[in-house]
């Protein structure tokens, strides 16, 4: 039986990040069971006392656990040296019951990222973001894909959205989200042509008015309005700003979601398929270490 989409008030298809999650987790428990249940190990490392960040890495082992995953969290307060943290690192890296390994960033400022990511082996860089990954994502060889850019592409494959051929501008160029979901978009199979857009383009609106896709990922509360958005178009938030408390996206939904094809919630779209594309590339680095 075919699913039918939840649509917004507007219309438009809501790509619901939440129950695609879900289903996600429910395959992915299929599968360790189907394996007889391998101990499949995610482990995360938090260093300091950031609210949003120990949200995340909760959320992110409650889904692993109900995945039918093992997790492990190492908390490291916010005075941690450089030596501390990669010892952290290196000793999961070591560890054969690990499989994936996640850092939480943003790291304090004294901790330099780059020398810690660059620890781990690309089999255990589940997150997908040290250089080692990236290199293999540019040169199309197998390798753990970034998650939340996955995860956009599992939510466009869901509601059947065609890139082939269509115009996606992609606003934001961070190596978490902007280059590597540029990378996935114009790779064989995918087939898009891809524009970056950041806080340099002059001319924002009109070429986000020609996109059959937009993609925000900026960090710029509710940049993304309707006079960016071609009737039709697929709208898809990744940026997360806090305004009074309460979490915003860089697309400004209510107006948005009046015209668009299809759009993301903001809290409920890209986040929860961060999470799945996590599980997913965990159960994958268990394959690649020979463990299921």
């Amino acid at each position: 039986m075919t699913q039918v989409a939840a649509r917004t008030a507007g219309g438009a298809i809501l790509l619901d990040g939440v129950q695609l999650r879900d289903e996600t987790v429910a395959k992915i428990k299929a599968t360790i069971e189907k394996a007889d249940k391998p101990a499949i190990c995610l482990a995360t490392v938090l260093v300091g006392d950031d609210a949003p960040s120990h949200i995340y890495v909760k959320s992110k082992h409650q889904k692993a656990q109900e995945a039918g995953m093992v997790s492990k969290g190492i908390n490291l307060p916010e005075n941690s040296t450089q030596a501390q943290v990669e010892q952290t690192v290196s000793a999961l890296v070591a560890d054969k019951d690990v499989h994936g390994i996640l850092v939480q960033l943003p790291l304090p400022k004294h901790i330099d990222t780059e020398a810690v990511l660059s620890l781990l082996p690309i089999e255990k860089d589940v997150d997908g973001l040290t250089e080692k990954s990236l290199g293999r994502l540019v040169r199309g060889l197998p390798g753990h894909v970034p998650c939340t850019p996955l995860g956009v592409v599992r939510l466009l494959e869901r509601h059947n959205i065609e890139t082939v051929g269509k115009r996606v501008t992609v606003i934001g160029r961070s190596a978490l989200v902007g280059l590597p979901q540029m990378l996935l978009l114009v790779r064989r199979g995918a087939d898009a042509t891809v524009t970056i857009a950041h806080k340099s383009t002059t001319d924002m609106i009109e070429v986000c008015r020609e996109s059959d896709i937009i993609i925000a990922a900026a960090g710029a509360a509710r940049m993304v309005t309707v006079a960016h958005v071609k009737p039709g178009a697929t709208v898809i938030d990744v940026g997360v700003s806090r305004i009074n408390g309460k979490i915003v996206g860089d697309v400004d939904f209510e107006a948005v979601q009046a015209i668009a094809g299809a759009i993301t919630p903001m809290p409920g779209g890209t986040g929860p398929m961060t999470i799945a594309c996590l599980l997913e590339n965990t159960l994958e680095a268990a394959r690649m270490l020979g463990a299921i």
